[in-house]
């Protein structure tokens, strides 16, 4: 699997010359060139939180709520995996495009929408035999001199309807560090609150910030409570390789035979934060992460990138199928949808200029259509999802209306 050219070569373009303006601000209300963008927009993106989707069926079938939530812990790791790598920006969706993934094979149905522009809003609903999965991602993007900081707020849904259970979390934030001088990484770091409404278990997960010499770089490590706030099984592993389960006292009894640091060398061994690795390259061994604690349980391992990979925007197998037309795809897709939106292909095709001329136009029509719904004091009416109150969480969201597999494009805008 593979794109139809390999990739362009980024060194031969400054991105400090068009950041060195934006320390500080809010990067998505910037103007990017084209050549820091890879050819998926990031209502595909969005959908790669799909790639490992069996975990949820998986968990739906799961008698014990703990071992429910313990693979969806798994899945809520698994789906920022496809990050690792990823230094291409996706394309900000228009307002009103679409996206859609029918995957019978893996038993799901995708659709998603952006829904706002100001702020960028993507909502997303997924339906599947024995869960729903769903949100609104308002995607923050900050430059900080070395790095590039993203917060991808917003609320995730998931239900598992056969047993009346729905659980939320939001996702942790992203750092691509070096981004102007040294090779490039990323690290996810921050607490993901897990909580399942129904029976009031909860899983913590910690992905750690690298610290000295990247010591926990990629590191994950929480636990499952019960409804008593009693732990009851340890969660660890990586985002980027593996999770693992083990019961408590296991994991306890584990703990107390390992040796830990001196006071004298505590300090260099936790290391302060993210910061402190800034400009060296962090590695790790897989091992670094698997604790073979007698018992355990693995929830889920990565599967491997094509080995050309690394000529293809450090795509995975299911990032690589995000944009492919299939044969009798034209005759049913939504006249929105991202496959169909021509900056993206032509920059997929490898023609830099022509895909930086198309985005322009795009981004120009989008805006003399903006002003022509100002001037004519009218608003813009999201097509397939609508705000309303998540009886889940009774706050304000954007659920889907359920319309948009009769495939009536009738109202679906000109926006390519």
């Amino acid at each position: 699997k593979e794109l139809p050219v390999p990739m362009f070569d980024r060194n031969n373009f400054s991105i400090w010359s068009i950041l060195k303006q934006c320390i500080g601000k809010e990067l998505s209300k910037i103007t990017m060139p084209v050549v820091f963008n890879e050819p998926i927009t990031f209502l595909q993106r969005i959908t790669e939180y799909l790639e490992y989707s069996t975990l949820l069926e998986l968990a739906a079938k799961q008698d014990d709520p703990v071992d429910r939530l313990q693979y969806v812990a798994a899945f809520a790791v698994s789906a920022v995996s496809s990050n690792w790598d990823r230094i291409g920006k996706p394309f900000n969706p228009l307002l009103g495009e679409t996206y859609e993934l029918d995957r019978p094979d893996l038993g799901f149905r995708l659709i998603s929408e952006q829904v706002c522009h100001h702020p960028p809003i993507s909502a997303f609903h997924i339906d599947a035999t024995l869960y729903k999965f769903h949100g609104s991602i308002n995607p923050k993007l900050k430059f900080w001199g070395k790095s590039v900081e993203i917060n991808p707020k917003g609320m995730l849904t998931l239900e598992f309807p056969q047993r009346g259970e729905s659980y939320t979390w939001q996702n942790v934030n992203c750092q691509v560090h070096n981004v102007i001088v040294g090779k490039i990484w990323i690290e996810h770091t921050g607490v993901i609150e897990i909580v399942n409404h129904k029976t009031k278990h909860k899983a913590v997960l910690n992905f750690k910030q690298g610290g000295w010499f990247g010591k926990d770089l990629h590191k994950v490590e929480g636990f499952i409570y019960d409804q008593n706030k009693k732990k009851v099984k340890a969660l660890y592993g990586s985002w980027v390789y593996d999770m693992f389960a083990v019961d408590i006292d296991a994991f306890e009894e584990y703990m107390k035979n390992i040796p830990h640091p001196s006071p004298k060398h505590a300090s260099s061994e936790n290391g302060s934060n993210s910061s402190d690795v800034e400009d060296n390259i962090p590695t790790h061994h897989l091992s670094a992460f698997n604790l073979n604690i007698p018992g355990q349980v693995t929830l889920w391992s990565a599967t491997p990138r094509p080995p050309n990979s690394d000529k293809y925007f450090s795509f995975t197998s299911f990032s690589l199928c995000l944009n492919e037309l299939r044969p009798g795809m034209l005759d049913t897709l939504a006249p929105t949808d991202s496959r169909l939106r021509p900056d993206v292909r032509i920059l997929e095709e490898g023609n830099i200029d022509l895909a930086g001329e198309e985005k322009n136009r795009l981004e120009e029509k989008q805006r003399a259509v903006r002003r022509e719904r100002k001037k004519n004091n009218s608003e813009w009416n999201p097509i397939w999802f609508k705000q309303a109150i998540n009886p889940v969480t009774g706050k304000e969201d954007w659920l889907v209306t359920g319309s948009y597999w009769t495939r009536n494009w009738s109202q679906c805008p000109n926006i390519f």
